[in-house]
């Protein structure tokens, strides 16, 4: 039976849609938050990479610069055409030299499979199937 002191008061139904909708709406604003978050974080993101490939442009011009200004060094002694030569040598042994050390690195790294990781597991699901005690 309803009193003056109980007729404000939802019943249990009432409150629980309540609840929902209160939670349905903050799931809402919780990806609109996410949704704003990662749009800002995307285009951050665009901007550094861009920024980034720019600066790899202005370094690629300088290395040009420097070659020629290397050359130019070299010119100054001997003949332009042999400077030009020594300066292309040189570029060859860097090359030579980046060539050795990414097959180093390339052998290092294949294949890629993670082989500690699967020893890992297999260590962990041989320890689950087993009955618990240590041999």
């Amino acid at each position: 039976m309803p009193t003056a002191g109980t007729d404000g008061r939802q019943g249990v139904g009432a409150a629980a849609k309540t609840v929902a909708e209160h939670a349905s709406a903050l799931v809402r604003l919780e990806l609109e938050l996410a949704a704003m978050e990662l749009k800002r974080k995307v285009v951050a993101l665009g901007l550094g990479i861009a920024f980034g490939i720019a600066a790899a442009l202005f370094l690629l011009f300088m290395l040009g610069f420097l070659f020629a200004s290397i050359a130019a060094a070299f010119a100054t002694t001997v003949s332009t055409w042999l400077a030009l030569l020594i300066t292309a040598g040189i570029l060859f042994a860097l090359a030579g030299l980046l060539v050795v050390l990414a097959v180093g690195r390339i052998r290092k790294g294949t294949p890629p499979i993670p082989q500690q990781a699967i020893r890992e597991a297999k260590l962990t699901a041989d320890a689950l199937k087993g009955d618990g005690t240590r041999a």
